[in-house]
């Protein structure tokens, strides 16, 4: 574990996404709309936060609450005018009424990001089998890291899931990095770090003050602290 650990922060704006480099943020993951579990940001949001920072940007593709992919074209316009404002990577995942991948929808998606890496979000912690739905996706284009908590409740209780995927690494369906967020708080760290899990994702603990506030530079600077105390053990 000698690497740094990847550590990916929620930004609403230019404002959070300052002060989430300040801290010591690798990567932003730009979203829109908290309430219903993060939206596809407009074009200028993405275009103030890019002029701001000089960090890595994924920005969500999701019209509504929920993992249906709803209204494809929408979605497919929007990743194409984001490519075009200059967005090179991404997270997206869409599941059908099975609670299956919604192969059609990430697969028309992803032909037009054209080859960007992304992140397939935490529609896996909702699938009806995660261990399936690796697997139908596994050889699509730019998909690079699957977001999970291990569980639709969270890290507290999918914890011992994280653990035994971290566990399956480079086997087929699971060579993409494994970004744990959902519910994640420090004390999970030490054992997500031993698992060899070198990448974790951060909302509202960032966020003193809850989602009404601005990310807080300080607390992000106290994860980067924990994960990188994690170096070297």
């Amino acid at each position: 574990m000698s690497e740094r650990a990847v550590l990916e922060v929620i930004a609403l704006d230019a404002e959070d996404a300052v002060a989430a480099q300040a801290g010591g943020a690798d990567r932003l993951e730009l979203i829109t709309d908290m309430a219903a579990d993060g939206l596809t940001p407009p074009v200028e949001v993405f275009a103030a936060i890019r002029a701001a920072v000089g960090l890595r940007l994924r920005v969500m593709l999701r019209l509504a609450d929920g993992f249906a992919a709803g209204d494809v074209d929408r979605l497919v316009r929007a990743a194409r005018a984001l490519r075009s404002a200059g967005a090179e990577e991404f997270v997206l995942g869409f599941l059908d009424a099975e609670g299956g991948p919604d192969l059609a929808a990430v697969e028309r998606i992803v032909a037009e990001l054209d080859g960007c890496p992304w992140t397939f979000h935490r529609a896996l912690d909702h699938s009806a089998d995660r261990d399936a739905l690796r697997k139908q996706l596994d050889g699509m284009p730019g998909l690079d890291t699957y977001l999970t908590a291990g569980s639709a409740a969270g890290v507290d209780e999918g914890l011992p899931v994280l653990l035994a995927e971290a566990a399956r690494g480079g086997e087929q369906g699971y060579e993409q990095q494994l970004l744990v967020g959902g519910g994640l708080r420090l004390d999970h760290v030490p054992a997500l770090r031993a698992a060899g899990i070198d990448a974790f994702h951060i909302g509202g603990a960032a966020r003193p003050e809850g989602w009404t506030g601005p990310v807080s530079a300080q607390a992000v600077r106290e994860w980067r602290r924990v994960l990188d105390e994690g170096r070297g053990h």
